[in-house]
Order: structure tokens, then C-alpha cells, then sequence
């Protein structure tokens, strides 16, 4: 579904991304673990648009989306739930989720989507009028993520989802994950949380200084003495 072939980023003279390849096959979960500063982000925001790459290509559905449009790319199905959750703190949960409805047009659709969210996160149903801003942690990452569902994404990529979370509400996060990917949605995890994101995840990779370092199926790599030592802590 989604292709990454020797994507070469730079921040100015920086050479963030350093010729990394990568495949997210239909209906999977892919994890892109590392340390901080690993070039994951960087990746992301490549991907959606909001960075150009040097050299390389990108591939979504057979299609080179290297230089379109972000809105574009949000347009065909591929969106991107930020690290640090980027919610609007002055808006209420609804305006937000309106928000992320912006490119659609179905107003049925709308509120139909709009009320599978409020399924799969009761709180936010519960918080509908609240501003955004004033809600917990977990509750913003369950907003963002609810918003990211009201684009009719094909595919999510899902930068740091467990960033700042206490241990239970982490757990929850990625439960919710694994049910929007059972509904049929493909989704990229970026997470530093190397023990969850290998938890759920089919596949994974592993980014060092913009260089993909060790990939297999995440079991296998969860299960290697490399990475249990360098981000499992054991």
C-alpha cells in the first residue's frame, strides 16, 4: 500500500534521513521504532508532504505521491495524526472532529463516522462541548485520533500515540489502535514505546541516526537479544 524507496531528507546541510526503504502492506501494522532524534518524525512528515525528499520516491497504491500536495495526500486516504497530538486547545471535541471532517462532503457520512468515534471513545462523547484544551492527556490523543478517523483515512500515520501517557491510558491507546486496524484501516506507528508498538505491530523497523538499522516481523524482533537490549531494557 505504501512504499518508501532510498528516501533521502535534509534539514538544511543536516542529513536527517539517510536512503531508507520501507513497505506498509494493506491492513497492516507497520512500527518505525528508535531514540529520540532517530529521524521517525522526519519520516512522517515526509511522507504527508510537509517535507520534500533530496532523493527517492514514495509510493502509495503503485502512485509516486512524492510532490503532491499535502491536502492532496489527505485526500486519497493517507493521514497523519501528529506526535504531541496538535489538537485545537479552543475548540470543543465536536469542532474538532468537524475539523478533521473538512475535506468531506457527505454530511451522512459525517455524522455516521462522527458516531463510530463516539463508540470507540465514550469519553469523547461525554466531553462533546468541552474545549480541548482543558481535557487530559488521554483524552486529547483519543481526540486526535478520532479526528484522524473523520479524514476517511485509507491509512494512518500515527507519530508518538503514547507520548506523556501514564502506563494504563498507553495500554488503552494501543488497544484502540489494534480496533481501528481491525476496522480495516492500514496503519505506520512511529512510537518510542518499543515494547508496545512491537506488541501490535505485524512488522517492524528499526531507525537509527536516519538509517533503517534491523527489520523482520515485530515477534522476531521483539524476541532479539539487539533490540530487547537497546530499547527494551532487558
Amino acid at each position: 500500500m505504501l512504499e518508501i524507496k532510498d528516501m533521502h531528507v535534509y534539514y538544511g546541510a543536516i542529513h536527517a534521513i539517510k536512503g531508507i526503504s520501507l513497505t506498509v502492506p494493506e491492513g497492516k501494522i507497520v512500527t518505525l521504532i528508535g531514540a529520540n532524534g532517530a529521524g521517525k518524525s522526519t519520516t512522517l512528515k515526509t511522507i504527508s508532504g510537509l517535507l520534500r525528499p533530496k532523493e527517492g520516491d514514495i509510493l502509495y497504491n503503485g502512485e509516486s505521491i512524492t510532490h503532491w500536495s499535502t491536502r492532496k495526500i489527505v485526500e486519497k486516504g493517507l493521514v497523519q495524526v501528529p506526535e504531541g497530538r496538535r489538537i485545537f486547545a479552543d475548540m470543543s471535541v465536536k469542532e474538532n472532529l468537524e475539523m478533521g471532517a473538512f475535506l468531506q462532503k457527505d454530511k451522512a457520512w459525517i455524522k455516521a463516522t462522527e458516531a463510530k468515534v463516539f463508540e470507540k471513545f465514550p469519553r469523547l462523547k461525554e466531553r462533546i462541548g468541552q474545549l480541548s484544551g482543558t481535557m487530559s492527556g488521554g483524552e486529547q490523543q483519543m481526540l486526535a485520533i478520532g479526528r484522524g478517523m473523520m479524514a476517511n483515512p485509507k491509512m494512518l500515520l500515527l507519530d508518538e500515540p503514547s507520548m506523556g501517557l501514564a502506563p494504563l491510558l498507553v495500554k488503552e491507546i494501543f488497544s484502540i489502535i489494534r480496533e481501528v486496524n481491525q476496522s480495516g484501516i492500514t496503519i505506520l506507528l512511529v512510537e518510542q514505546n518499543a515494547n508496545m508498538a512491537l506488541s501490535i505491530a505485524d512488522y517492524a523497523y528499526v531507525l537509527e541516526t536516519g538509517k533503517i538499522t534491523l527489520e523482520g516481523p515485530a515477534q522476531e524482533l521483539a524476541a532479539s537479544e539487539e533490540v530487547r537490549k537497546a530499547y527494551l531494557g532487558g
